[in-house]
């Protein structure tokens, strides 16, 4: 199987756009290596700004460029670049609707050996409690050039949540990111599983094993947050009349609360949630993500513990 570091993608993407639109700047840290903006620098080092480990000062600025005109890419760890800067974000950036883009790399319990104080398992909630905000979270390496991409396009704020560890290849040369718009990658009449980031990969490896047991699973891939695709949810949700959310993010603010929302007010059928309960701890990323039931094996389960739910709805 083919896999990729997204936030490797991320810095190779960013150079590329430096090189095709000189409006572009790059805003981080001390953790530039890390998140592969430190390429960026070295070819552009006069559209570079490395800030150290100042996070307030690193959205600060990313405001105060983009008001001038230019298109800032800000970037560190997704855990100090949402919560310990918010009111930097909330005010500076998202209330006069800055055309800042936040990627936030290394983000949820898949960091691994860095421990429970880099790992960002908040920050979808905090980003989409942000009106105006785009909040992205990728799936694959193809996904993640076409999100960066979009977001260099576009004006408005964006935040894109990518991760530390490779993941597999979805995707192939046709496909197309669309902002605010579910991805179908498969459709089947008895469960709908709707996931984001590393766990779509998950998602389809279970939606394999069910079907293998006759159970016929669809699978979305729900890449944009916000804004959230209202129109698919229902759709499939209506069409399978069971639900199943995969996130690497707390259970609280997520994807799962999303989509449960969305369902709670219009169209009222069973959710089982794959998520996070708490913060985790230093490990292996695969140890991390067993033990803390992030794998397609949980997915499986929850979709056969919502599949009993709907029979006896």
């Amino acid at each position: 199987m083919t896999t990729a570091v997204t936030r490797e993608v991320f810095g190779r993407t960013l150079l590329e756009l430096g090189r095709e639109n000189h409006d572009i700047v790059a805003v981080g840290g001390d953790l530039n290596v890390s998140t592969f903006s430190s390429l960026f620098g070295v070819e552009f080092p006069d559209r570079f700004f490395d800030l150290g480990p100042a996070e307030q000062n690193i959205m600060s600025v990313a405001a105060g460029l983009a008001a001038s005109g230019k298109i800032p890419f800000a970037n560190t760890f997704a855990v100090f670049g949402t919560s310990r800067p918010y009111d930097q974000i909330r005010v500076g950036i998202a209330q006069p609707g800055l055309n800042v883009k936040i990627v936030g790399s290394h983000s949820g319990i898949s960091v691994g050996e860095d421990g429970v104080s880099a790992q960002a398992i908040e920050d979808i909630a905090l980003m989409c409690a942000l009106p105006g905000f785009a909040v992205l979270v990728p799936s694959d390496g193809p996904e993640t050039e076409q999100a960066v991409r979009l977001a260099a396009k576009l004006h408005g704020p964006f935040y894109i949540r990518v991760s530390r560890s490779a993941t597999p290849i979805l995707h192939g040369d046709g496909y197309e990111f669309k902002l605010g718009k579910a991805e179908a990658l498969r459709r089947g009449q008895d469960v709908c599983i709707i996931a984001c980031g590393i766990m779509v990969s998950a998602a389809l490896e279970a939606a394999d094993s069910l079907g293998r047991q006759g159970v016929n699973a669809s699978v979305l891939n729900m890449a944009t947050l916000q804004p959230l695709d209202v129109d698919t949810i229902l759709e499939y949700a209506t069409y399978t009349g069971a639900v199943v959310t995969a996130e690497e993010h707390y259970i609280n603010g997520g994807l799962g609360s999303l989509v449960a929302s969305v369902l709670s007010r219009t169209n009222t059928v069973p959710v089982e949630m794959v998520a996070l309960h708490g913060y985790g701890e230093s490990g292996k990323p695969d140890q991390l993500l067993e033990k803390y039931e992030l794998t397609a094996a949980n997915v499986e389960l929850a979709a056969k513990s919502v599949l009993k739910r709907k029979a006896s709805a």
